[in-house]
């Protein structure tokens, strides 16, 4: 724990290069459009079979729209699949995760090895199953086409979690937020608050294609062990 919290130190020290190639972003658009297309295509039947199970599993909408924290700190609507009850109370979840980023809390420190929230009253029975399987996510693809977010880049975060950032977390959006990335493939919800922003801060820092692809693998096998 000391090693960690000794590299996060050293994180808030550097300097990232933000100004990515022009040739890597015109790549990465390009494998990001490539990508979210072929996907919606060949997985439609799925996607099918996910809204025929929410209407019958309970009132509402198919989709949720959720307000995040996108580059630059703009802020945009994040689709996705709706998992939880119609006009579930948000201060749950708010408070959890604001004392997250409060006390740069750990796994070992809540005596486990997720900081992921547990029984959740507000989750509905397909959405836990969803959820579970991070197919609550798909609808981003949408978010992908129209340019707001990017297959790979640091997850964006909700107003209320953005608001408590310091000014080296706010580096982690200095590029497009994705779907996945180099800390969900890798360490999603097993490390603290900080390192999280550090493994970003480090994608940041590395942004290739190559990166992009091997998180973009690594990605379903975490989703296949029902990590998210």
């Amino acid at each position: 724990m000391n090693e960690i919290r000794l590299e996060t130190q050293r994180s808030r020290q550097r300097s990232y290069p933000f100004a990515l190639p022009q040739e890597y972003q015109r790549s990465k658009r390009a494998l990001d459009l490539t990508l979210a297309t072929l996907l919606l295509l060949l997985f439609s039947p799925i996607f099918l079979l996910i809204v025929i199970a929410i209407k019958l599993d309970s009132q509402g909408p198919i989709f949720y729209r959720q307000r995040r924290i996108g580059k630059h700190g703009r802020p945009f609507d994040m689709l996705k699949f709706r998992s939880m009850l119609v006009n579930a109370d948000s201060r749950l979840h708010k408070e959890y995760v604001q004392s997250l980023i409060r006390n740069n809390t750990s796994p070992q420190d809540l005596g486990g090895n997720s900081l992921k929230l547990k029984a959740d009253p507000r989750v509905t029975r397909v959405g836990r199953i969803i959820r579970k399987l991070s197919l609550d996510e798909v609808p981003q693809l949408f978010n992908v086409l129209s340019g707001e977010m990017s297959i790979v880049g640091p997850r964006p975060p909700i107003p209320y979690e953005y608001e408590l950032y310091s000014n080296w977390h706010k580096q982690r959006m200095s590029v497009l937020p994705g779907i996945t990335g180099l800390w969900q493939a890798t360490a999603h919800n097993r490390v603290s608050f900080d390192e999280m922003v550090r493994i970003d801060l480090d994608y940041i820092g590395k942004m290739n294609i190559w990166l992009d692809l091997k998180i973009m693998v690594l990605t379903p096998l975490e989703m296949i062990r029902g990590k998210g």
